[in-house]
């Protein structure tokens, strides 16, 4: 953790009141603009997705289109965790932490899932470490992560479904993937905010993701 040295300004009650009104109307303004660009994500044409695929989870081998679970929308969090390799991404971590009850997702007639290239014997110890209960599927043996674009890293994928055909919407990667991570949304309420070098000067040096640990390893 980083030592934080600069302080807010201290000033009265209504010298507070007009400047928190001044940045209200600019997180107004930047609310309509996330609003605008969401309007122009769904807009976005789609891709037909027919190649066929096994993914493996502890309810046995689905197909991509089994795993809407009936449902007309699903997305797929591509979780960085290789065959054969012991690390375990404190990044994705933190995202999966993240994942709020899947209830409301599924009021909206969308699905949540996880996938990894790992084979389910090797991912299933650490999500049990992790309490993790989001269905989650080893795509061992397949090509949907790098057919998905996410290589050997991350990212999320979001599929449509008309009957029994399934359609590519959308993919993020990078730093689309914080806006999942309501961690850093918390922080970015604080003064000290994320305390990572890139921010205000004197409230902390940390690189970006660079203090990011398992939830068991702080």
């Amino acid at each position: 953790m980083t030592t934080t040295t600069t302080l807010p300004e201290v000033v009265s009650v209504e010298e507070w009141t007009k400047a928190r009104e001044a940045l209200l109307a600019k997180e107004k303004a930047a609310l309509k603009a996330v609003d605008a660009v969401a309007a122009e994500r769904r807009r976005l044409p789609m891709v037909r997705w027919d190649k066929s695929y096994v993914f493996h989870g502890r309810d046995g081998e689905k197909s991509l289109l089994d795993l809407f679970d009936g449902r007309r929308q699903l997305i797929t969090y591509h979780f960085m965790m290789h065959p054969g390799d012991p690390h375990r991404c404190p990044g994705c971590s933190l995202l999966v932490d993240n994942i709020a009850n899947l209830e409301h997702l599924h009021a909206r007639d969308t699905t949540l899932v996880v996938t990894a290239p790992a084979p389910l014997e090797e991912s299933e110890p650490y999500r049990e470490r992790m309490g993790w209960t989001v269905p989650w599927y080893s795509t061992f043996g397949s090509d949907f992560t790098p057919d998905s674009g996410a290589g050997t890293g991350f990212g999320f994928s979001v599929f449509l479904r008309d009957g029994d055909d399934v359609f590519r919407t959308y993919f993020t990667t990078g730093r689309g993937g914080d806006l999942m991570v309501s961690t850093l949304r918390y922080l970015d309420l604080t003064p000290f905010g994320r305390q990572e070098a890139w921010e205000e000067s004197g409230r902390g040096n940390d690189e970006p993701s660079s203090w990011w640990r398992l939830h068991d390893e702080y």
